[in-house]
């Protein structure tokens, strides 16, 4: 039976993620939760210790790195996170090599974003051009199958490329802009099995054309394997001091020319279609509710104006959507049919799929009911 409609007091989140819990008082389990990472290290340190840490890590990576080339990697897409990640790395005296995935969906801001921070900062860049029509092959084969991980693809590829250009150079830093000030919420099945390449490839299987993958795709062995035989670590850099975005954005135009896209995420035009209209349209989540749940949490935007900028449509005007969507649908070589198809076909998930990462969590939960209840 569908749950009735709720709205967590303290946040905006509501029961548009089928899985959310309220107490007593109405407030939900994904503010709860947050609210104790907050207070995790390194971003709940009181600021001197804060500091510190910083300190450390960034003594840490220059000595470990001091005979290498560069002693740090960073991921950059020309949004404002890995941005700053870029201009805080040069700030603090260390020599990143920037790695960027071209999925041949960036927009032309993102595209000058990279060209100028690189430029300015000094930065050399290694870019991953993928093969297009595998890639599209890919992206098509997660929108048939119907779930809301059509962002997997690029994701993983993401992550896959920097831990192998990590490892190729001998770098044992990759200092990312994932930060808890404005991602500490996103729910579960909102977006699940970025790592699981059995889930990749048995979505690739069924609703691909072409027989096989040649691009590589990172699964979970091969992730423990990069951390943990060959010692690579993931340090989410932004988590070490204190982010606000909107004054990261200024310090960014005033100091590397850096142009705004109006959009979280929206140096992608594949992840502005898919987040500000098949996700909120064909599956009901408005992925803003975890975005701005997590500044309110965060301490950086009050239930009040969040309430009020969830109003807001997620496009401007009816031309401009339209445009898009011809746009999507010519970039991907389908007709507008198998567009309103893919936007219609009943929705999955993927426990509807061959994976490791759900099955697991699936039977680990029942196993440890079925031991408590024993006991």
């Amino acid at each position: 039976m569908e749950k009735p409609y709720q709205i967590c007091t303290r946040c905006v989140m509501d029961t548009t993620d089928p899985d959310i819990v309220f107490d007593n008082n109405g407030i939900c389990n994904h503010c709860t939760n947050a609210i104790e990472r907050l207070k995790q290290p390194p971003y709940g340190l009181p600021p001197p210790k804060k500091k510190e840490a910083l300190n450390q890590l960034i003594a840490k990576i220059k000595t470990v790195g001091k005979d290498k080339k560069y002693d740090c990697l960073i991921g950059l897409s020309g949004g404002v996170d890995s941005s700053y990640v870029a201009y805080l790395v040069i700030k603090w005296g260390l020599r990143p090599l920037a790695v960027h995935l071209d999925n041949r969906w960036n927009s032309q801001e993102g595209e000058k974003n990279i060209e100028n921070i690189c430029k300015i900062l000094g930065i050399e860049l290694y870019k991953n051009v993928l093969d297009w029509e595998e890639f599209k092959d890919l992206q098509l084969a997660f929108l048939k199958a119907s779930t809301p991980d059509s962002e997997i693809p690029t994701d993983n590829i993401i992550c896959e490329t920097l831990y192998r250009i990590a490892n190729k150079y001998g770098i044992k830093y990759i200092l990312s802009g994932v930060n808890i000030t404005s991602e500490s919420i996103m729910p579960f099945m909102w977006s699940v099995g970025h790592n699981d390449k059995k889930y990749i490839k048995a979505i690739h299987k069924q609703f691909g054309r072409k027989k096989k993958l040649t691009i590589p795709i990172l699964s979970i062995y091969k992730m423990y394997y990069y951390q943990k035989v060959k010692g690579i670590k993931w340090e989410a850099t932004l988590n070490y001091v204190d982010y606000d975005k909107e004054k990261a954005k200024e310090i960014l135009k005033q100091n590397l020319k850096w142009q705004d896209y109006g959009r979280k995420h929206g140096e992608s035009i594949y992840t502005r279609i898919f987040q500000e209209y098949i996700l909120p349209e064909k599956f009901g989540y408005d992925k803003r509710r975890a975005h701005f749940s997590s500044l309110i949490v965060a301490n950086q935007l009050t239930r009040e104006e969040a309430l009020e900028k969830i109003q807001e449509p997620l496009y401007t005007n009816e031309a401009e959507l339209k445009n898009d969507i011809d746009f999507f649908c010519n970039k991907l070589g389908i007709s507008q049919s198998e567009f309103g198809k893919i936007m219609t076909t009943p929705t999955k998930t993927i426990k509807d799929y061959p994976n490791t990462i759900y099955s697991w969590l699936f039977e680990t939960r029942r196993s440890l009911r079925k031991f408590f209840k024993k006991g």
